[in-house]
């Protein structure tokens, strides 16, 4: 079925997040968007542009909801903490594991106060600890790959966090529009757990402080 102009007109808006923002914020040219898009998408008839315009004018309506949103999500992020733990390494490992061995490494770990996740995926499992405790992973396990000198962020927000709409993904384009790579990410009720690179820690700190 042939898409309408309205539809591909979301959908490009959609898969620009730059446009997006701006548009949403009310500062973008409708002219020339709807030129740009009639450009990228081939579509020269007059007509099309004029409803890309209408398509896009409309659509920067009810992205004025998402802004009340953002609004809503940054009250609740700046109630909230920053816990930063550096040397960090995730290893990738096969599923064929020893769970006593694990339960024994987890014993120790904790009891030495460092880092310790284990998250099951479909075809391998994800074990997040520090470069400290690297021995006790090496040859021990069917490693398929292994990230180390990492920074684990842990933002810590209130209850609410599970009834606000949009912080995950507030939180990861904001990662992402300041060119910063999310090794893991995890979410643990109130608790959001970043995993990025050491060199990418000061800009992280830049944006994360609400």
């Amino acid at each position: 079925m042939k898409k309408t102009t309205t539809e591909i007109t979301i959908e490009y808006i959609k898969n620009h997040p730059s446009i997006k923002s701006c548009l949403k914020q009310g500062l973008i040219n409708y002219s020339s968007l709807a030129r740009l898009i009639s450009k990228e998408l081939k579509i020269e008839k007059k007509s099309s542009q004029e409803a890309i315009l209408i398509a896009a004018r409309r659509f920067q309506e009810k992205l004025k909801k998402e802004v009340y949103q953002e609004k809503k999500v940054r009250e609740l992020l700046s109630t909230s903490e920053l816990e930063v733990k550096n040397k960090v390494v995730v290893y990738i490992i096969e599923k064929n594991i020893d769970f006593e061995l694990i339960e024994k490494i987890q014993k120790k770990i904790r009891k030495e106060q460092g880092v310790f996740y284990l998250i099951e995926g479909s075809v391998s499992y994800t074990i997040i600890t520090q470069n400290r405790f690297v021995e006790l992973f090496e040859k021990k396990f069917q490693i398929i790959k292994k990230n180390k000198d990492l920074v684990l962020i842990n933002l810590k927000s209130t209850k609410e966090i599970e009834e606000t709409v949009g912080v995950i993904s507030y939180l990861t384009s904001l990662f992402a529009e300041n060119g910063i790579n999310l090794v893991e990410v995890i979410s643990c009720w109130a608790d959001s757990f970043f995993i990025i690179e050491e060199k990418d820690l000061n800009k992280a700190f830049q944006f994360l402080n609400f």
